[in-house]
């Protein structure tokens, strides 16, 4: 069977490569014909010294050092789970990307420059009550690039939407496919 792209999913602070969500996405990945690699930033995570969520710049450069080993091989998609999602929007401003994958989203990040990423097909899974990230951020965020944004009665971990997750990120890859 030839692949169709490749998935790059990036864990949330404080969790890791074998995550739940994550998991649930690579599952998808494999069931439509793209290759995956969930990439393990425990250690970057770990290093408080550098700041309260480790260490964010080690974070972008191992991503952006396997997004661009996967994007010359072909068509990528960058998926990530809150502070996954943030270096996976961030990442695709430098490497071309066919699309992004977005749950739990920080628009904001305290002192970090905001979520930027590319012009590219975008689709968000958010919880209505997300302690962290308010749903307005995202919403406003979502608005002026049109993405596809699904909100669910969930908190920030989407621990109660793991399918709905898995389901919205094969519409996404199906939708890449056309």
């Amino acid at each position: 069977m030839t692949t169709r792209g490749h998935c790059i999913l990036s864990h949330g602070f404080e969790s890791g490569p074998e995550a739940t969500k994550v998991t649930a996405l690579a599952e998808v990945a494999q069931r439509l014909g793209w290759t995956h690699e969930r990439p393990d930033y425990t250690d970057l995570d770990a290093r408080r010294e550098a700041s309260p969520l480790g260490d964010v710049p080690a974070r972008l450069e191992r991503l952006l050092g396997l997004a661009r080993t996967a994007a010359a091989r072909g068509p990528l998609v960058l998926a990530g789970s809150s502070l996954g999602a943030w270096i996976s929007g961030r990442v695709s401003l430098q490497v071309p990307v066919a699309g992004l994958f977005l749950m739990a989203p920080p628009v904001r990040m305290g002192e970090a420059p905001p979520l930027e990423a590319a012009t590219v097909p975008t689709s968000i899974v958010h919880g209505w009550d997300d302690e962290l990230i308010p749903a307005g951020h995202v919403v406003d965020w979502a608005l002026p690039r049109r993405a596809r944004l699904l909100l669910v009665d969930d908190g920030h971990r989407l621990a109660a939407h793991v399918e709905t997750s898995a389901e919205a990120f094969a519409q996404l890859l199906g939708a890449l496919r056309a």
